[in-house]
């Protein structure tokens, strides 16, 4: 659901191509590619497929001369192909020069992504982030004020320990971390703003690979400013790990009302599909009621009442279904991505559980008649049996959806 309970904490607007980031908009999701980016086709390809999978920014690296040529390539194959999705700059160490030196992928991309860190030091520092500010400010883009707790700022750190170990009360080692992270930001989005670019440019973001450290961390910047805050725990793993850590992190942050924007940074697994974050981030906006993307199919665990996993099967076949067809509901079908789907293994909850889902099935379980009845809008309407009883669900599942979603008459 578009429209959530869950107070929001109050930021600024930040408009990026189309998306918009912030301000009470819905919170978006984005990715970031693994290609190398001086390969344009290969990057394009899978900007296109983290695009289709539902990332709305995806971000890009651009560390050398050969991948910032490519980036205005790489725009305009996503434009051949109908994809308007915003690109972000991912800058380390030598975007000051990228961006001067190479003003077509400037003007390419719709925000870069600016590590405080990585910038330089000293009155360095100050100048080429100053350079990579005012570009920004100049072609109208907006910036990601990136922290990460393992590239901090030397100055800044030094500064800020030093602080500490002379005040009457200094704070533990984990604490005086998290007060460096949020002064990076905070007097890096300060900086930006003496150059000239607005509030309305500027999202924040302070990525830590702790859990409880990046909610404290985020607390405190929720708490201290009102910028657009983009979410996510760098470093979460790959697997279940990655997927676990990083919802543990996200979920309580976002039902606090905090984070305009997520990103799930999974490790893929050795040829996994890197699109999976895409949907893991997805996930845990439709579970918290944040967003709805793809409709919801509602399965039980099984035990020892179901030991055939004819359940199992048809319930992975209904989501697969259901989310292919997405791409081609969407636009056809408004507001079918809120239709939920009941696919249920035995007597015990069955039943109940299809009355509640807008449709859904009971399967029989392990000596159970062989019958399966399908509820529709919390009514039993038909009894299934015999073979070919997913075959049959699926086609009550399409007339379902155009009945309900479809244009009247």
């Amino acid at each position: 659901m578009i429209d959530t309970p869950i107070p929001r904490h109050t930021t600024v607007a930040v408009r990026v191509g189309d998306v918009v980031i912030g301000g009470g908009a819905p919170v978006v999701v984005q990715s970031m590619t693994n290609t190398d980016t001086a390969d344009a086709q290969a990057t394009a390809d899978q900007v296109e497929a983290l695009a289709r999978a539902g990332s709305e920014l995806v971000r890009i690296t651009v560390n050398n001369p050969a991948s910032a040529e490519a980036v205005p390539r790489i725009r305009d194959a996503l434009d051949a192909r109908g994809l308007d999705v915003p690109l972000v700059g991912d800058f380390h160490f030598n975007g000051h020069r990228l961006l001067t030196e190479h003003p077509a992928c400037a003007e390419a991309l719709a925000k870069y992504r600016i590590n405080p860190g990585n910038v330089g030091s000293g009155e360095t520092r100050d100048a080429q982030f100053a350079g990579m500010i005012e570009t920004a400010a100049r072609l109208g883009k907006a910036v990601r004020i990136g922290v990460n707790w393992g590239s901090l700022d030397k100055g800044l750190v030094a500064r800020m320990m030093d602080e500490n170990a002379r005040a009457d009360a200094p704070l533990e080692s984990e604490a005086i971390t998290r007060e460096i992270m949020v002064a990076s930001a905070l007097e890096s989005a300060a900086q930006a703003e003496a150059v000239g670019l607005g509030r309305d440019r500027i999202v924040l973001s302070c990525k830590m690979s702790g859990v409880q450290d990046l909610i404290a961390v985020y607390r405190l910047l929720a708490a201290r400013s009102d910028y657009a805050l983009h979410l996510g725990l760098t470093e979460a793993g790959m697997g279940d790990r990655g997927v676990v850590f990083s919802t543990a992190a996200l979920a309580v942050l976002l039902q606090e009302g905090i984070g305009d924007t997520i990103r799930v940074s999974l490790t893929p697994e050795p040829g996994g599909e890197r699109t999976r974050e895409v949907k893991v981030a997805q996930e845990i906006l439709q579970a918290l009621e944040l967003r709805s993307f793809a409709p919801t199919v509602i399965a039980c665990p099984g035990c020892g009442r179901t030991t055939s996993t004819f359940f199992q099967r048809l319930a992975q076949q209904i989501e697969g279904y259901l989310r292919a067809q997405m791409p081609h509901w969407r636009g056809r079908y408004p507001g079918v991505e809120t239709l939920s789907v009941a696919v249920m293994g035995c007597v015990v909850n069955g039943p109940g559980e299809s009355r509640h889902a807008d449709i859904g099935i009971s399967l029989p379980g392990t000596g159970e008649q062989p019958s399966a009845p399908v509820f529709i809008d919390g009514e039993k309407r038909i009894t299934l049996k015999g073979e070919g009883i997913a075959e049959q669900f699926q086609q009550i599942v399409e007339e379902y959806v155009e009945t309900r979603f479809g244009p009247p008459g």
